[in-house]
């Protein structure tokens, strides 16, 4: 589990490709790797990936050919940055919201605007993880918390709006985007839980009773001049 703060902006130092899928080596750069162990979690651009070889200034990970499919990890080379955060501790102090790390599709930024002390950032919403995205809402980009500021869907093609201080901008990779780049997004883990307990057929088969008329009248609790004279199951 991780908070979408994110720690540091690493760099890919190599992606091996593979029948299996690949095998990544990223460079921390500011990442404290004092703390890491092998099969730890570091989430890379959002995605949670298992610790299979590191030392204090990198790491190597396994990504699935699953992963590369459903993320922009496909698209990725070395020398690209990408932001950084280890697995949450109990004794973290939570500043974002719950990631869990699975990234749920990919988002492409659409413009990008100075306004005032903020830049504003216009993404593209997936149709079927839309329902998921509410205005002033949590949204994870690329393992970055943030808040969904505004919402637009009335072209028939979905959007929503981001607004980043220069801080966030400076911590994450979000200088480096541009109009046309491809980003992880994560939607918020409580809506999709959510969405379970409320569509979840509330219709259960009932119950069948073996209890009959008929064995009532045997364990004396009908009298047999009163009883109706069915038959069947109660």
């Amino acid at each position: 589990m991780f908070t979408g703060i994110i720690e540091a902006v690493g760099t890919i130092k190599a992606i091996n490709i593979n029948a299996q899928g690949a095998r990544l080596v990223i460079a921390t750069n500011n990442l404290d790797m004092s703390d890491v162990k092998l099969g730890d979690s570091i989430a890379t651009n959002g995605i949670c990936l298992t610790v299979v070889d590191y030392d204090q200034h990198s790491y190597s990970a396994d990504v699935s050919n699953e992963t590369l499919k459903r993320t922009g990890f496909a698209n990725y080379g070395a020398g690209m940055a990408v932001n950084l955060e280890k697995a949450m501790l109990a004794s973290t102090r939570f500043g974002g919201h719950m990631v869990s790390g699975h990234v749920d599709g990919v988002s492409e930024i659409l413009s990008i605007t100075n306004n005032g002390n903020s830049i504003e950032y216009w993404l593209s919403m997936p149709s079927d993880i839309a329902h998921y995205i509410a205005e002033k809402g949590s949204v994870t980009i690329d393992g970055t918390s943030l808040t969904v500021n505004a919402l637009s869907e009335n072209s028939g093609d979905g959007k929503f709006r981001l607004t980043i201080v220069p801080h966030t901008v400076k911590e994450t990779i979000f200088a480096h985007y541009q109009v046309g780049t491809k980003v992880n997004l994560e939607v918020d883990l409580i809506a999709r839980y959510l969405e379970r307990l409320l569509t979840k057929e509330s219709a259960v088969d009932e119950p069948k009773s073996n209890v009959t008329e008929s064995l009532l009248h045997k364990a004396g609790f009908i009298n047999p001049s009163t009883s109706s004279g069915r038959t069947g199951k109660l």
